[in-house]
């Protein structure tokens, strides 16, 4: 097991070196190989996982003296995670072999090897960081998704999406602080930097560690203030936002922070509380401020920022309910939320791209009949919006329901709870009303002359768009079974 989980973190790396010494037509092909084996290295360890007596598995890669530096997890929320976001990469990489050509209406370009060999270290990065059982390790592969994040939103090499990568990378590096912060304290007070030795440190040293990595958590996953960066890394390529920036990269924030809820023991009140209450008031934000939006990518961001709220308000509330099946509940919520997310949200987002690649535009007041003339994009638009906005049977009711009951089970009394349980319960009734109201302006009907005009959607594209749609339908009982 341990070499396997080495391998699907170092393969990627390995792979992005080749890719890099390739061919173009080469690199392509190696892209998609290598990221599958990495999708096949973590479906692996679960299997492994699932057949064995342990709960988990703990391996430790460097030492220096008594101090763990380096070492990896194997669990079933790291299996799970992890799955989804290399996985995600896999389908990626396929989606932009169709993408990244000069048949692209609205980006017509032949992609290079320098987007394949990010995409590579992109995965392993990602894949390194779900699986690490230190925050050295964590902050070591924080740091490199910013880098990365950072050359492939700047990708198209204009002034706007440079100024774009720039502040992705300048904010997300700020957040980084708090890893800094996290890791150092951890180390003065225990002598190790492994995550499971925060629950040994008294409750002001928890304060200070978990809300340093609650602070990175905050900037990574693009929450109020340090939500800046988000739609401006739209400038990237439509499957590196789908990926970075829907699936993967602003994941690693609401990640990073229910490992450390995993790993802390009890933690104090206080925390809960503020996530609560920081979370509930960035998801009014996101939803009024998507509400302007035409372009989709930019109303998807918007509409990120808003569901990652959620996730933090999942993980927080189950800090206040520590030891209660409610609090259970709600972190286990939060879990699922995540893993579902990713696959609705990216759908989302490539299904935009396929619309920007076939119609010219991505403009929604452009777009009009699209079930007429590309019935798979109008499907895959209708279930995403529905997945999204937490509609039975999709994935995104299953993420929902757990956050709503476990809360409503921790009431007891305190109004705090109850208030901020209305406010995210009126967001997501807007949320519905709103995609709704784009759906109906955007799907059916007459085509406009965009639509009207679209070329065909390449098979590599609709292939993974179908698999995300079934995702969708599917995602929340692959969670919930792998969970429980």
């Amino acid at each position: 097991m341990e070499n396997i989980a080495i391998l699907t973190v170092l393969g990627p790396f390995i792979g992005a070196f080749i890719i890099a010494c390739l061919p173009y037509s080469m690199s392509r092909f190696l892209g998609v190989v290598v990221s599958l084996f990495a999708s096949i290295g973590i479906a692996l360890l679960g299997y492994l996982l699932l057949n064995s007596h342990e709960v988990s598995y703990h391996f430790i890669l460097l030492n220096i003296g008594e101090t763990e530096v380096l070492g990896i997890v194997t669990d079933k929320v790291s299996t799970l995670i992890g799955f989804a976001v290399v996985f995600l990469g896999f389908l990626i990489c396929v989606y932009s072999t169709a993408y990244l050509t000069k048949q692209n209406r609205e980006h017509p370009h032949e992609g290079t090897k320098r987007y394949y060999a990010l995409l590579m270290v992109f995965i392993g990065a990602m894949a390194g960081l779900v699986l690490s059982s230190t925050l050295v390790g964590q902050l070591l592969f924080f740091e490199i998704t910013g880098g990365c994040s950072w050359a492939l939103i700047g990708y198209y090499q204009t002034a706007k999406s440079q100024r774009s990568a720039l502040k992705a990378l300048l904010v997300t590096h700020i957040a980084a602080l708090g890893l800094y912060l996290a890791a150092s304290w951890l180390f003065v007070e225990t002598g190790t930097f492994a995550l499971t030795s925060i629950a040994q440190v008294n409750d002001t040293a928890k304060i200070i560690i978990i809300g340093g990595i609650l602070f990175a958590a905050w900037g990574k996953s693009a929450q109020l203030p340090l939500h800046v960066w988000l739609p401006d890394a739209m400038e990237a390529p439509t499957p590196v936002s789908a990926y970075l920036h829907a699936a993967s990269m602003v994941k690693v924030g609401v990640y990073i922070f229910a490992r450390a809820i995993m790993s802390s023991g009890h933690i104090p009140i206080i925390i809960g509380e503020i996530g609560m209450v920081l979370s509930a008031i960035s998801l009014v934000y996101g939803f009024v401020m998507y509400l302007p939006q035409t372009d989709m990518k930019r109303l998807l961001a918007y509409s990120t920022i808003t569901q990652l709220s959620y996730i933090f308000f999942a993980l927080s509330l189950a800090i206040y309910g520590f030891g209660t099946v409610y609090g259970k509940m709600a972190f286990e919520g939060g879990i699922v939320y995540i893993f579902n997310h990713a696959f609705a949200k990216s759908l989302f987002f490539l299904v935009a791209g396929a619309l920007s690649f076939s119609c010219g535009t991505r403009m929604l007041p452009k777009l009009k009949g699209i079930i007429t003339v590309l019935p798979l994009l109008g499907i895959g638009f209708c279930v995403a919006a529905l997945a999204i906005s937490g509609v039975p049977p999709f994935n995104g009711f299953f993420s929902k329901y757990p956050i709503f009951a476990a809360g409503f089970g921790l009431f007891n009394g305190n109004w705090l709870i109850m208030a901020l349980l209305i406010i995210i319960l009126i967001e997501s009734v807007g949320s519905f009303a709103w995609f709704l109201y784009w759906f109906g302006k955007a799907v059916p009907g007459k085509p406009s002359d965009d639509v009207a005009n679209a070329s065909p959607v390449p098979f590599a594209m609709k292939a993974v768009i179908i698999i995300l749609i079934v995702m969708s339908l599917c995602s929340s009982v692959i969670a919930s079974l792998w969970l429980n």
